[in-house]
């Protein structure tokens, strides 16, 4: 008896049938994916000539295997990876088939191939017109050009079954002097999972070790998604998110234009996040229905450049020009693009330079720190004369 499933079935079963490993005794473990070496890439072709000649296809020349090969490793999300689902570029295979004889040729071309995935991607993507829709009627408020205060371009994916799309989200942080607690509002009103509060709370501690190590982190902040309705889970937001928190704190503008995804650490890296490709579409969909103006981009991960399969006008665009990608390694890199200020680092005496971004934030910081230890002096004051008064 052979079982095939997901791996995720199999360990549940093997973990709540005490029978489970007596009956299934080898386990095999399939990945999704596969080196896309040379090699590979010319059996993953003559996998899918295969096909066609089994289903009585039309011969798929040079241009149209490319395309298969570039669409697999998009499903595979790295530019070095093929997808092994073969079922799903399968299906890719015999709509091409398809569009050829509508165009009354007898060879399969890359036109048709690409006519076939956007031909799926259009009978999926209702949700994604709705958005943009929303977006451009400006009830989703969305701002890709000019400079705001603590505010920044998110990025999300929306996914339903094999179709994801990407979405920016208006990402807001208001500060204040208090106790050094930077309020989620997503997780105070149970829309954010345990992953996305995960990287809400390590910014305040990289707040405290870059700038307040000697003194108490005396900021209240607050950050929410503007305009989400539904759950917010994944830390891909807690770059935005910290920038967000520079901007608002230094009272220094961010520029609209550029879009922001990535996960960020303790120490200030930034960390790789899935749906890279899906992510840069969704704003440059939305740049290009405002208009291209040749400033906007999208900021990313260094780290996940490898897995960049973008669309053929999207690649087109940055080529030429008139919209841009910005991998970066840490907070430093993408504040500057942001505010288009130096950020620094610490001299030898420890101070940031005068007037660079990470001075103002630690001024304004201290600054807190002392209204909070001259209000609590007060009212440690008012008290003992109300106790005096008694």
């Amino acid at each position: 008896m052979v079982l095939l499933g997901e791996p995720i079935l199999y360990y549940m079963l093997a973990s709540h049938d005490p029978d489970f490993d007596d009956l299934f005794k080898v386990a095999s473990d399939f990945a999704d994916v596969m080196d896309a070496t040379e090699e590979n890439r010319d059996r993953y072709v003559r996998l899918l000539a295969m096909l066609a000649r089994k289903d009585g296809l039309r011969a798929f020349d040079r241009t149209a295997m490319a395309r298969l090969l570039e669409h697999s490793t998009r499903i595979a999300g790295d530019r070095e990876k093929l997808t092994a689902r073969i079922g799903i570029v399968h299906d890719v295979l015999r709509e091409a088939d398809y569009w050829a004889g509508v165009d009354g040729k007898d060879i399969v071309s890359r036109e048709h191939v690409q006519h076939a995935i956007d031909a799926q991607i259009h009978r999926a993507d209702r949700m994604r017109e709705q958005v943009h829709e929303q977006i451009e009627q400006g009830t989703l408020m969305i701002d890709v050009g000019g400079t705001r205060i603590g505010q920044v371009n998110g990025l999300s994916v929306i996914a339903f079954g094999n179709f994801a799309f990407g979405r920016p989200n208006r990402l807001t942080a208001r500060v204040h002097a208090g106790s050094g607690n930077v309020v989620d509002i997503e997780r105070e009103v149970e829309l954010g999972g345990p992953i996305h509060s995960k990287g809400v709370l390590i910014l305040s501690s990289y707040l405290s070790a870059q700038f307040t190590p000697d003194t108490p982190l005396s900021l209240s902040a607050s950050l929410v998604f503007e305009q989400s309705y539904s759950g917010v889970e994944g830390d891909s937001a807690s770059a935005a998110e910290l920038f967000a928190l520079l901007s608002a704190v230094a009272e220094v503008p961010i520029r609209q234009c550029i879009a922001v995804t990535g996960s960020v650490n303790q120490h200030g890296e930034i960390q790789p996040i899935g749906g890279v490709n899906e992510k840069i579409e969704g704003f440059f969909d939305v740049c290009d229905a405002k208009g291209l103006t040749g400033e906007q981009g999208v900021i990313i991960p260094a780290s996940n450049v490898r897995h960049l399969m973008l669309r053929q006008d999207v690649v087109k665009a940055i080529a030429a020009g008139r919209f841009h990608i910005y991998p970066i390694e840490h907070v430093d890199e993408g504040a500057e693009l942001l505010t288009g200020m130096e950020t620094s680092k610490r001299d030898d005496a420890g101070a940031f330079a005068a007037g660079s971004l990470n001075q103002l934030v630690e001024s304004r910081l201290h600054d807190f720190a002392e209204k909070r230890k001259a209000f609590s002096a007060r009212d440690g004051l008012n008290n003992d004369s109300q106790s005096a008064g008694d």
